[in-house]
């Protein structure tokens, strides 16, 4: 259960995704928007006003000198993930870094080795982990009760056309299909499966050498498989499907945010379940954050330090095989 705690947030990148995740802060009472900084004083200014945020700063380092400040959210462009994420905890301040946590293992490994030397709480933020959704096939999973998973389907796909100045196709900037949203699927991959034996990716790469669509098919040890695909060229279904001994179970469209399953036994009964949402899901990240920090942990249980870089070490080997690589930051 949540602390009687109110924990004060602070932001750094007040963009797009920050505005999300200020919206899903708004439902809980445990939480306040406390600070946000950016680069640019009117946009902090501007994003203050917005929220009824008390402090705003120019730059990022006085928003780590706040006393109040109890966690920091990280929604920077990818390629500055970690040296904010870095910066936050060399100064012993608990961080939920926007997913992909870094560009490459690598740096994660010297995040996770921060976090841990210091005893200081970081966690990854994939907000799709912590809906009642992805918790319901974790449930029918356990269960056993429509035996093993033999497959999981699943794909992210939409169309944005090309732009080499913008985020999703400029290197500079982590761009490409994979890594802003292939990591959902290779996520959902990664959690219901495990690590695979043996990835096969192929990539169409853009004009910049940033992936415009990737596939990519994983194979388990004990025969599983796993067919994932994104794209920024076209709208795909963006569904997943669990295919189970004696089911399967589709999360529907749009499943890495709040969504509804469709579960159908073994005598093709198909069941729809839908989910009462009280915010906008990126809530629930926040929350678990919070509640891992009232037990004094420096890690989720739900959504660990390990799994985060077994993920990243999926999507290098996805990326190397791809031949996508991003100037000044790879290793």
């Amino acid at each position: 259960m949540p602390s009687e705690k109110v924990y004060n947030w602070g932001i750094i990148g007040p963009g797009r995704i920050a505005h999300n995740f200020a919206e899903g802060l708004a439902v809980l009472p445990e939480a306040k928007l406390y600070a946000v900084a950016s680069r640019s004083e009117q946009r902090a200014r501007d994003f203050a006003e917005k929220y009824q945020v008390p402090f705003y700063y120019e730059g990022y380092d006085q928003i780590l000198t706040n006393p109040d400040v109890d966690i920091i959210y990280v929604a920077t462009p990818h390629t500055s993930h970690f040296a904010d994420t870095i910066m936050c905890l060399e100064k012993g301040m608990p961080v939920l870094c926007e997913k992909p946590f870094t560009i490459h293992s690598n740096q994660l490994k010297k995040l996770v080795h921060t976090a841990r030397s210091k005893k200081v709480f970081l966690m990854e933020a994939i907000w799709t982990r912590f809906l009642p959704t992805i918790e319901k096939v974790i449930e029918i999973r356990e269960s056993g009760e429509f035996g093993k998973i033999k497959a999981v389907y699943a794909d992210f796909g939409f169309y944005a056309p090309f732009d080499p100045e913008s985020r999703l196709y400029n290197l500079d900037l982590g761009g490409g299909a994979l890594l802003d949203i292939g990591i959902y699927p290779v996520f959902l991959s990664l959690l219901l499966l495990g690590k695979p034996v043996e990835i096969k990716a192929i990539a169409d790469l853009s004009q910049t050498g940033s992936d415009e669509s990737c596939s990519i098919l994983c194979k388990y040890p004990v025969g599983q498989m796993a067919n994932l695909a994104c794209t920024l060229a076209a709208d795909t279904p963006i569904e997943a499907n669990i295919i189970f001994e004696k089911g399967r179970v589709k999360i529907n469209r749009r499943w890495f945010m709040p969504s509804s399953l469709a579960i159908t036994d073994s005598k093709d009964k198909t069941t729809e379940l839908n989910f009462k949402y009280e915010g906008n899901g990126y809530h629930l990240e926040a929350r678990e954050a919070m509640d891992c920090l009232s037990k004094n942990l420096t890690e989720s249980r739900k959504l660990p330090l390990q799994f985060s870089l077994d993920l990243m070490e999926l999507l290098d080997e996805i990326r190397n095989q791809c031949h996508i690589h991003y100037p000044g930051v790879d290793p």
